[in-house]
């Protein structure tokens, strides 16, 4: 999604997108800078494309790193990676542009020294929304290929035309989903994370730009939009309304050409009643709890800086199946965390078993620099914290199977989103199915002339492998080609 801006940004000033790197003047990798294997993957990128352009004269003339990455480290970055011909972090955004053709002339910007972003706006969140203008646009234009590379050329391209509410945005590829930024920043202090040191006090963005967004994506070939932000459940509140997001949602799910809206990461201790009932029961808003549970012994969550614990959890668990049953609900959980015990692993073990999840993502604690966690007490050895995410993955592994199964039979409404290579499958994701982390629906039978990406078409399930369904389509008659809807399909919670 941030390349996405950032490639808008580019285009509305006259930089063309090319598909390959080796074709382009400049290449923005867009890094990562919290999960450890993602920092690797943006550096692998960065160096990848400089040592193709070192053996093969490619076109490329400079390789620009941009991102989390770039500004939770700057100049120390921009030490260790002389392979890139710029570090720029967050506040080189607006005149993106200006900046590569500054390295195309051969000036190697400073790196911004970081600092923590969290200072910059007033503490009060009623005190940080100022009414200001579009964002600044860059000047130039840009060509990009997927994520995280961006590749730009210094070709010009006709810069879109003036808007009541300018969308900067321009798409990098073509599947009928796409994220949409609801917030920027976070106000918690979970003591394991350093995300809001280095993007910022939470932010959220105006109704009317959310609205304007959406409504660009829809015109754009968009079915389903997933409002994504660092805490969802906060929306609103440096808006003066505490439920905002209650009142955006059904906007968002009557645009035209919108078939679904799905919000991620929602706190569960912030969970409104009002809130439940909207995502439960607004036609085009599927009922999808992306809940950061992060684990559920009072103790470790407390050391962690959160709230909650396995009844309240379970509680909430039984208000949203209460008013729809078929809800799709997913989590992360920390093992390992500094203090926690046996017993309080346990716990976690235990919750897990009862709480039915769709999906749950396991990850094993490690220090990340800056955090509170880093300097507790009671540090678990390393081997002995892969030893614990090792049996919680395979207790989770073996829930996650049991709860597809509890899905056969279910009717479900699936977006088509392609074909798997090996056999010409159609496939696709159920409403309980998040984008790229919570299993997919294959559908059985579905010769390729009845479908095409973008359908969303009824189907019932009749097995279930891992996290993934096997659904058999209801009918061909039944199918609705991108852009159309199909009446009536959803079974109703």
């Amino acid at each position: 999604m941030d390349s996405e801006e950032l490639a808008g940004r580019l285009a509305s000033a006259g930089w063309r997108l090319v598909a390959d790197p080796a074709d382009a003047d400049v290449a923005v990798v867009n890094t990562c800078g919290f999960v450890d294997a993602a920092k690797k993957d943006s550096i692998d990128a960065l160096l990848e494309i400089a040592q193709v352009r070192s053996d093969h004269g490619t076109r490329t003339r400079a390789v620009v790193a941009v991102g989390c990455l770039a500004e939770r480290y700057g100049r120390e970055l921009a030490d260790s990676l002389p392979e890139a011909d710029a570090v720029l972090g967050f506040d080189a955004y607006p005149d993106l542009a200006e900046r590569l053709e500054g390295v195309l002339a051969g000036h190697r910007p400073d790196s911004h020294v970081p600092r923590d972003r969290r200072t910059l706006l007033p503490l009060a969140p009623v005190a940080r929304q100022a009414p200001t203008g579009p964002a600044p646009l860059g000047v130039r234009s840009v060509a990009t290929i997927a994520e995280p590379v961006l590749a730009v050329t210094g070709a010009p391209a006709a810069a879109a035309g003036p808007s009541p509410a300018p969308v900067v945005r321009a798409r990098l590829g073509d599947q009928p989903w796409a994220p949409l930024k609801l917030a920027s920043g976070c106000d918690r202090r979970c003591a394991f994370c350093a995300i809001p040191a280095f993007r910022g006090a939470f932010v959220s963005r105006p109704p009317q730009d959310v609205l304007a967004e959406a409504r660009w994506l829809a015109e754009h070939g968009v079915r389903e939009v997933f409002l994504v932000s660092e805490n969802s459940t906060s929306y609103g509140k440096d808006l003066g309304d505490l439920r905002a997001l209650e009142a955006l949602l059904p906007r968002l799910a009557a645009l035209p050409g919108l078939d679904r809206v799905r919000v991620s990461y929602l706190q569960p201790a912030e969970m409104r009643p009002s809130l439940v009932d909207v995502l439960t029961g607004t036609p085009g808003v599927v009922p999808y709890f992306d809940l950061s549970f992060q684990h559920a012994a009072p103790g470790v969550l407390r050391r962690m800086r959160r709230f909650g614990g396995t009844e309240p959890f379970l509680e909430l668990l039984a208000t949203i199946r209460e008013r729809a049953p078929l809800a799709g609900v997913r989590s992360n959980v920390i093992v390992g965390f500094p203090g926690e015990t046996d017993e309080d692993l346990a716990e976690l073990e235990r919750f897990l078993s009862a709480a039915r999840l769709d999906a749950v993502g396991v990850f094993a604690y490690s220090d990340e620099e800056g955090t509170e966690a880093v300097g507790l007490p009671g540090h678990l050895d390393e081997d002995e914290v892969e030893h614990r995410r090792r049996r919680v993955h395979d207790l989770v592994e073996e829930l996650m199977a049991q709860r597809s199964e509890d899905r056969i039979g279910e009717t479900v409404t699936v977006l088509v989103e392609g074909t798997d290579p090996d056999d010409g499958t159609w496939w696709g994701r159920a409403a309980h199915q998040g984008p790229e982390v919570d299993g997919v629906t294959r559908l059985a039978g579905a010769e390729p002339r009845h479908l095409q990406v973008g359908d969303l078409v009824p189907a019932t399930v009749e097995d279930a492998e891992g996290a993934d369904l096997v659904a058999n389509l209801i009918g061909p008659d039944h199918v609705a080609g991108s852009g159309r809807s199909v009446a009536d399909a959803e079974v109703p919670a």
